[in-house]
């Protein structure tokens, strides 16, 4: 079994009751608590299940509460409206009889309408790039040993990172902030799933971009972290078996927290989804 699988089988949610379902499982990103990305993924599938013949096109999403991975996650769909043209979904995310999460979702029918977007940024391709899994492996000895495990975790998601900023010892950088990413492998091209994979996939890189003109990242113990919130706009279908470039930046970071937004393409150039997100960046007070 490879670290894609257990990703796959969470999406696989149980239904309990009418708009009711369970969660079970852990993804692959960190063993201390349940990654924000699987939860957005997962509270998108239970809408998705109580949606037909129409594809997300945003999301809005708030973090209440860390996760316990130890336990299952109940999702309770609320059905709040289905128009003619749109349907909107909301999901609250409960642990223990508390929200830890909730979601607003709105899905749209397939219109024809008037297009453009940004073009993709010129950046090196990812096969000209080494792999997450490579860059820590050459790192590692620089981790303290309590979160080795975690730096070496098996990853659903192959990210190849753009440019030579140094998470363990960075220096103040731009907040421009580029990765390719895909599946570690191809699984079916079915866009619904492909949209709730890609959702969890974005939660991964995007609060390091208001961490790097501060020369910070999460391996420093000098700032405390976490995102706050999620928004995701799906802007066509796409395929995650295949490269997509994710390209950030932070235009905004002040009172411990952080703004960031990112621009998803297509490996063709194509813009499929757009981001935004706020994470707390609260500075660590140095022991006495």
């Amino acid at each position: 079994m490879d670290a894609l699988t257990p990703l796959l089988e969470l999406l696989e949610l149980e239904q309990l009751e009418v708009n009711l379902f369970r969660g079970i499982g852990h993804g692959g990103e960190t063993s201390r608590r349940v990654f924000g990305g699987q939860v957005v993924a997962q509270a998108l599938a239970a809408a998705y299940r109580t949606v037909e013949d129409r594809a997300c096109h945003s999301l809005h999403s708030y973090f209440l509460r860390a996760g316990d991975p130890s336990i299952p996650i109940l999702y309770e769909v609320d059905q709040a409206r289905d128009g003619g043209s749109f349907t909107t979904r909301r999901v609250v995310a409960i642990q223990k009889g508390r929200q830890i999460f909730n979601l607003a979702a709105s899905f749209h029918v397939a219109e024809e309408g008037l297009h453009h977007h940004h073009q993709m940024p010129d950046v090196p391709a990812p096969e000209d790039l080494p792999s997450r899994e490579e860059l820590r492996e050459r790192m590692v000895h620089l981790v303290p040993k309590e979160r080795r495990a975690d730096f070496l975790r098996p990853s659903p998601v192959d990210v190849r990172l753009v440019g030579d900023y140094n998470h363990l010892s960075p220096k103040p950088a731009s907040d421009a902030n580029q990765a390719w990413f895909r599946l570690i492998r191809p699984v079916p091209e079915n866009p619904v799933f492909h949209h709730c994979l890609l959702t969890y996939a974005s939660d991964m890189l995007l609060l390091g971009s208001a961490m790097r003109p501060h020369g910070e990242s999460w391996f420093t113990g000098r700032t405390m972290t976490a995102s706050l919130d999620h928004a995701m706009w799906f802007h066509g279908t796409l395929n995650f078996s295949d490269w997509h470039l994710y390209a950030m930046d932070s235009p905004w970071s002040g009172g411990a927290r952080g703004f960031n937004r990112g621009s998803i393409y297509a490996r063709d150039g194509r813009l499929v989804a757009s981001t935004a997100q706020e994470g707390l960046m609260r500075p660590i007070a140095p022991k006495a």
